[in-house]
């Protein structure tokens, strides 16, 4: 069954609610998914999550930890699972960059000109990159997944995905995004073929359904 979420819960305004910041040079690693960058109530960590029981894959996920199965609400890597031995830094010329246990990067947000001097996770569920006026230069709520949060924005750049499955949060079948109007479309390819980015712009138009 596939997963298409718009998450009910209640956040306080981002202005409002206090950050935990986390400084340049801060690092994660799959060896210990216990160890996570939480927002300030503690709702929604940032962290490592292993992919299905007795995966050695992993994936840098926000996830809703308030229910005993950690639902997992926004991922970086959802169709590049990272393997044991890799971590996450945010690092000192600004780079939040994801690598494999090798230095391979599987995922970057280069924010090294805009002034980055800190992260946060807020309790929104976004998790946001700032520079030393608290400026925004990036977040999560700007790369959603499959998951939709109050306040958050979906424009006309902005996919919603489904997950392949219950046990595999890769790229589905279908997609929510605006078109004019709020639409779900069939993404066209044979159930059993290896997910790919590339074919989410291979959109079977006729099969448009209106939500």
């Amino acid at each position: 069954m596939f997963r298409l979420a718009i998450f009910l819960v209640l956040p306080l305004s981002t202005i409002a609610q206090s950050y935990k910041n986390i400084s340049l040079g801060s690092t994660l690693t799959t060896s210990d998914v216990t160890d996570f960058w939480p927002s300030p109530s503690g709702d929604f960590p940032f962290g490592f999550q292993r992919i299905g029981n007795g995966s050695s894959g992993f994936l840098l996920a926000i996830w809703f930890n308030k229910l005993k199965e950690k639902t997992m609400v926004w991922s970086a890597n959802r169709n590049n699972i990272a393997p044991e031995g890799s971590q996450v830094e945010l690092s000192i010329d600004g780079r939040l960059v994801l690598t494999d246990p090798n230095g391979q990067e599987i995922w970057v947000r280069d924010m090294a000109r805009a002034g980055l001097v800190y992260r946060a996770m807020l309790d929104t569920g976004n998790f946001v990159l700032a520079n030393s006026s608290s400026g925004i230069v990036w977040q999560s709520f700007d790369e959603p997944t499959d998951t939709i949060f109050p306040g958050q924005v979906l424009d006309q750049r902005s996919r919603l995905v489904s997950s392949f499955s219950s046990m595999n949060a890769s790229t589905g079948r279908f997609e929510l995004f605006l078109d004019g109007e709020l639409a779900l479309y069939t993404i066209k390819y044979p159930i059993d073929a290896t997910n790919d980015v590339v074919i989410l712009r291979n959109i079977e138009k006729k099969k448009k359904t209106d939500v």
